[in-house]
């Protein structure tokens, strides 16, 4: 479980098959005061992967900057590069994602999908339920 901010945009592919994966990093921040009472800044970058529909909420509302709360469980790929030394990445595997900005701050709103449909930005001055976020 993680707190942080979008360190840049949502980059949203699509497999052979057809399966959505979207992929962004999120940044973190440890704040603690050392021996002499000074104020101390740790900052961690966090490689997230987000699949089918959560890829897709991923891609279509957040972007750099966002607050964003996300869950799920790591994983380390490795690879060889080109010249053959073994490389390695480990993410984070999204299962559950909840964007803290509040109305109107960083992330976009998308455009209402059928006529007579009201965005959740316009009109709209309750807060998003986590029972309606649909994933």
């Amino acid at each position: 479980m993680l707190i942080g901010n979008v360190t840049r945009d949502p980059e949203m592919r699509s497999t052979p098959s057809g399966q959505s994966v979207c992929s962004f990093g999120v940044a973190t921040n440890r704040v603690w005061k050392n021996q002499a009472g000074e104020r101390q800044n740790k900052p961690e970058f966090h490689n997230i992967v987000a699949w089918g529909k959560m890829a897709e909420t991923c891609s279509a509302y957040l972007k750099k900057g966002s607050k964003v709360y996300v869950e799920g469980r790591l994983q380390t790929r490795s690879w060889d590069d080109p010249t053959g030394v073994k490389k390695y990445r480990t993410e984070i595997v999204i299962s559950n994602m909840i964007m803290l900005d509040k109305k109107g701050e960083t992330a976009p709103q998308p455009a209402a999908e059928t006529p007579g449909e009201t965005p959740a930005a316009e009109g709209n001055e309750e807060e998003i339920n986590v029972e309606d976020i649909p994933f």
